[in-house]
């Protein structure tokens, strides 16, 4: 049993958690969270005394902190593949279609706009955790694989294989 422990212990300080996306519950509880310690704060400043409004002034420091965090969480290229195993169903292929047949693209190679289209577009690439768009850029979906797409030029500049199942 305490090799186990041991074992278990050792295993969670070299392979740190990764970070998890936050939800839209997640950031409302956090902007609760701050309402509630700047009310503790004010609290604090009518009736406490002065290590009150120091440690309230804290909590909310704190608390602000974490909320920027959340909020400003961007992806990583490759974030999106243990994310997806946990939640398959938002990359079930479903009833998708396109009127072309596929390509195997890869980076670098300018493309038709047929394939590329507006309706192809991710319009919400952080549910899937693809790392954010630069300007003129979208992610696209094209079968199973997501592109990533100067749409004013037509070059592919990234390409993610088998990205939906």
């Amino acid at each position: 049993m305490r090799k186990l422990i041991i074992g278990a212990l050792m295993a969670a300080t070299a392979f740190p958690a990764v970070a998890t996306a936050q939800s839209n519950d997640d950031l409302r509880r956090d902007r609760q969270d701050v309402r509630q310690q700047q009310y503790e704060l004010d609290q604090a400043r009518r009736y406490g005394d002065n290590r009150d409004v120091r440690r309230e002034r804290r909590d909310l420091r704190d608390a602000r902190q974490n909320l920027a965090e959340d909020r400003n969480r961007t992806w990583a290229r490759d974030d999106w593949r243990g994310w997806r195993d946990n939640n398959r169903n938002l990359y079930a292929r479903g009833n998708w279609n396109a009127p072309f047949r596929y390509q195997n693209f890869r980076a670098g190679v300018r493309i038709a706009p047929a394939f590329y289209g507006q309706r192809y577009w991710i319009a919400d690439p952080w549910r899937y955790h693809l790392p954010p768009a630069r300007p003129n850029t979208r992610w696209v979906r094209h079968y199973n694989d997501v592109l990533l797409i100067d749409y004013r030029r037509g070059i592919v500049l990234d390409v993610i294989r088998n990205f939906y199942w």
